[in-house]
Order: structure tokens, then C-alpha cells, then sequence
């Protein structure tokens, strides 16, 4: 709450019937040059991603980046533990290899992959969020079953009270909320 015993605006939700629309209304949402908005629909829907302009994500990169620090602190632990640290003689053997270490080096792979997929997934959806300012709206309920939603978050750059309703407004939609924080 605010000095003055008044909440903060959070934004405007606006809700949409039908894939077809709420499509149509992201492109447009997109094109006006809002930047802090998203949809929200009870199923995947095919084409939404394009229409609201999302790039591809840094997350593979970030976890292949782990994926090889991974090998090479398996493969590196292994040579030094074997071949540097504590070198055993045993019937001519090479002190280290590669075949021998390749399921270790894997495993660590793996596990530094698995770790960072969790963790970026985590900190890119900036989760665990206890709490959303949507989650008041008794209208917002219905993402869940059959209604699709644009969300304009008040601290857009761009957003303006009026603009901003006039805008959502000739978007078609079915009901627009004022959503308080």
C-alpha cells in the first residue's frame, strides 16, 4: 500500500474467447512496443511465441556450458587422482587412459548439466514466486480452464492510463480488469 492507503497498480488484464484473438492481440501488443506484458492461456497455444515477439532463450547454451565443465572437471579429477597424485604401477598399465574414465567423466556431465538446467530454469523464470498480483482477480481464474489473457504491467515504459486503456480496449477483447498489486 502506498502514503495514502491506496494500492499500486499492477496493470490491465484483458481476456479473450477464443486462440484466433487473443493471437491477433498479442501481435498488436507487440507491434505498439510494449515490453513488460505476457499471455496467459489454459493450453499451449502453437504461434503465440512468434506473435509476442519471445527470442529463442540462452538456456541450452548455458547448459551445454555446464555439460562441458562437467567432462573436463570428470576427466581432469580422474587424471589427477590417478595419473599425477597417486600413480599405481600395476602390471605395465598405462597410469591413465581414456576408456577407463569415460563413465565418470559422463556422469559429471550430466550431473553439472541437470544442475544448471534446474538452476537457470529457476532464476530465468525468476521462480519460486509465491505470490502475483493477478492471482487477486476472480476473472484471471478462469486461464486455467477456458478463457486466454493479456497481461500490461503498469511499469512498461510505455504504459499510460489512458493510452493504455484505449489501446487494450481496440483489442477486442472480452472484459478488461484494472489489477492492483
Amino acid at each position: 500500500m502506498s502514503g495514502d492507503g491506496k494500492r499500486k497498480r499492477y496493470g490491465y488484464l484483458v481476456e479473450f474467447a477464443d486462440v484466433s484473438s487473443i493471437i491477433e492481440a498479442a501481435r498488436r501488443v507487440r507491434d505498439e512496443g510494449y515490453v513488460k506484458w505476457d499471455c496467459h492461456t489454459p493450453f499451449p497455444v502453437h504461434g503465440l511465441d512468434g506473435a509476442m515477439g519471445i527470442r529463442m532463450t540462452i538456456l541450452p547454451w548455458i547448459v551445454f556450458g555446464a555439460g562441458t565443465a562437467g567432462f573436463l572437471t570428470g576427466i581432469g579429477m580422474q587424471w589427477w587422482m590417478n595419473a599425477f597424485d597417486y600413480a599405481y604401477r600395476i602390471s605395465g598399465k598405462p597410469f591413465w587412459s581414456i576408456p577407463a574414465n569415460i563413465p565418470v567423466a559422463f556422469e559429471m556431465t550430466v550431473l553439472f548439466a541437470a544442475i544448471s538446467a534446474f538452476i537457470g530454469m529457476l532464476g530465468m523464470n525468476r521462480l519460486p514466486e509465491y505470490h502475483h498480483p493477478l492471482f487477486r482477480s476472480e476473472r484471471f481464474r478462469r486461464a486455467t480452464a477456458d478463457r486466454f489473457f493479456i497481461a500490461v504491467e503498469a511499469d512498461d515504459p510505455l504504459f499510460d492510463e489512458e493510452k493504455t486503456l484505449a489501446f487494450l480496449e481496440s483489442l477486442g477483447g472480452t472484459a478488461i480488469e484494472e489489477v492492483e498489486d
